[in-house]
């Protein structure tokens, strides 16, 4: 037998036994399986069983608590709800008592409105009668006073116009007086004491224009041949020689006080040596201008050193010693100066100020003198232009600027220094005033008081320190006085210069003559 055969023979007896094996295997694992089934179903039976029955008592154990929960439940919502039917009652009842309570209000508020509608209409009936009655009442008015009602509202006008005139009158008088007692008293007080404490001349010195002469030959001497050495004096210096026959003394004449000053020192010093030709007078010249110069100087450090005042610019230093040669009617300007600075530092110490400030302006208040003579314009704006040049502060420039009240004094100090020189200049024997000056004053106030209507008369007393103004009776009467008095104040201080104050007093008088026959 061939091989292949007898493998395929081989594979096909295992094939079959395998499949007799499988077959019988097959069949006792389906029996095994049966069996546990079996079991399964018999322990599935008897779980569910004993599951029924723990359900069943499970379940009537829940039934009775559920039970029991029920009732407990409803025993509180039963009283919870009984106590809130009772709440609501409560309510009920309270709230039934607040509408009976507010029907009664709306009877009586109907009752009241009953009443105001009948009393309106009672009043709105009487004030048609009042509105009648007056306007007869006006009608007959006007037929007995003969005014319409708007002439008759213009008279009480009028007459409550003068009524007020009168105590706007009396009101300023009573201001004034109380004003007057209270700011003279304190002014008087610190002025006093400002006055008290600085001792000053009463008079101050001026600078004198004559040069003594040891003899009358000097001024031939002076002179020269055909008048050379005067000629070169006056050329040199500025100043005219008058060589009169005064005796003994030659007479300087210049408008500027530092030459007069200068020729003098050289005459002086060529009178002393004797010598006198063109060469010598200007040597001594020039030498005289160095010492005054130098004087000027020391003069003004000097000064700021009195008065305490430090930081003064040099220039300005300078200038304040300029001021030793220059007067203002007969006054020293420098003794001036010096003095109203002191006045000014008093004054604002009273006041409690600072009195630094204050003396610097006083210093330098009449600065602008020193250059009047040199350059065009007033000692006041030459004053203000040289220290805002010199960086002085606006306070002091401002004083300077409002010292004779070319502009209104807006801060104390402007006022402490418009102060402080009106008492320098107004000391007795200070100043030197000519006549024609001081009438001019006199008169040019007597206009100033007979410029207003209704005055008669004007009349300067007490050396023009007051004015005696006589008005016409029938055209100012008592309370046009006073509004009056405080007009003329005004005018003269806007229009006159003058020192101290003035008073101005008004005379209003009616006469009345007959003749017995």
């Amino acid at each position: 037998m061939e091989l292949w055969l007898v493998i395929v023979l081989v594979v096909v007896a295992f094939a079959a036994a395998f499949a007799v094996g499988t077959f019988f295997g097959i069949n006792r694992r389906k029996k095994t399986a049966e069996r546990a089934i079996g079991s399964a179903e018999t322990e599935a039976n008897r779980i569910v069983s004993d599951a029924i029955k723990t359900a069943e008592a499970k379940k009537k154990e829940f039934m009775l608590e559920g039970k029991d929960e029920l009732h407990r439940l409803r025993d509180e919502n039963e009283k919870e709800l009984s106590e809130r039917r009772k709440e609501v009652q409560r309510q009920e009842r309270r709230i039934q008592q607040k509408e009976e309570t507010l029907d009664r209000k709306m009877d009586n508020l109907e009752k009241k409105e009953n009443n105001f509608q009948r009393k309106q209409k009672e009043v709105e009936k009487r004030l048609t009668e009042i509105e009648q009655v007056k306007k007869s009442q006006f009608e007959m008015l006007e037929r007995i006073s003969g005014y319409t009602a708007e002439q008759a509202k213009d008279y009480l006008l009028q007459q409550l116009d003068s009524e007020l005139d009168h105590e706007k009158s009396v009101k300023i008088l009573e201001y004034e007086e109380k004003l007057k007692e209270e700011s003279d008293k304190r002014a008087r007080n610190i002025i006093s004491l400002a006055i008290q404490r600085l001792a000053a001349e009463h008079v101050s010195e001026a600078t004198v224009s004559v040069v003594s002469l040891p003899n009358d030959d000097m001024k031939g001497r002076i002179i020269g041949r055909e008048g050379r050495n005067i000629r070169t004096i006056e050329t040199l210096t500025g100043v005219d020689l008058i060589i009169d026959d005064t005796p003994e003394a030659i007479t300087l004449s210049s408008f500027e006080p530092v030459r007069r000053e200068i020729a003098r020192v050289s005459l002086e010093k060529l009178i002393a040596d004797g010598r006198i030709h063109p060469a010598r007078i200007e040597e001594m010249v020039d030498k005289a201008r160095r010492e005054v110069e130098a004087t000027i100087k020391a003069e003004g450090e000097r000064t700021v050193i009195e008065v305490g005042v430090n930081n003064i610019h040099p220039e300005l230093v300078k200038l304040l010693g300029r001021l030793k040669y220059r007067t203002s009617y007969g006054q020293n300007v420098l003794r001036h100066s010096i003095e109203v600075a002191y006045i000014s530092g008093m004054i604002a110490s009273e006041l409690g100020l600072n009195p630094t400030v204050a003396k610097r302006a006083g210093l330098l208040h009449d600065i602008g003198k020193a250059l009047d003579h040199e350059m065009e314009g007033s000692h006041i704006q030459l004053g203000v232009d040289v220290a805002r040049k010199y960086k002085e502060s606006d306070a002091v420039i401002h004083a300077i600027h409002a010292h004779h009240g070319d502009v209104e004094a807006k801060t104390v100090v402007a006022c402490i220094v418009q102060a402080a020189d009106a008492i320098s200049a107004a000391r007795p024997g200070a100043r030197r005033e000519n006549l024609e000056n001081y009438i001019k004053r006199l008169q040019k106030l007597e206009e100033v008081g007979k410029s207003f209507q209704g005055v008669e008369n004007c009349f300067a007393i007490q050396a023009g320190r007051e004015i005696r103004v006589m008005v016409k009776p029938e055209q100012v009467n008592d309370e046009r006085m006073v509004p009056l008095a405080r007009e003329i104040c005004q005018k003269i201080e806007q229009e006159l210069e003058y020192p101290g104050q003035i008073k101005v007093n008004i005379i209003r008088e009616s006469r009345a003559s007959d003749f017995a026959k």
